[in-house]
């Protein structure tokens, strides 16, 4: 896991799961961060290759380059 925390700590993090050329992909990422990044991704991307999944997301690497995707540094 990443040594880096949320970036917006007062919002929920949600559990990613991303699908790419065969491979399955697991984050976690702020809301705000995860709904820009699905949007985002939809838009590049073939529907249902990006998900919120429900469960813990303790376990899981921050989404990379989280930050970008809230304005934060």
């Amino acid at each position: 896991m990443s040594g880096q925390g949320t970036p917006r700590p007062g919002e929920p993090d949600l559990c990613l799961s991303i699908f790419l050329h065969g491979i399955r992909l697991e984050y976690v990422a702020c809301r705000s961060a995860a709904l820009l990044f699905m949007a985002e991704w939809r838009h590049r991307h073939a529907a249902g290759s990006v998900a919120v999944i429900p469960g813990s997301a303790a376990d899981l690497p921050r989404l990379p380059c989280e930050r970008l995707y809230v304005g934060g540094r």
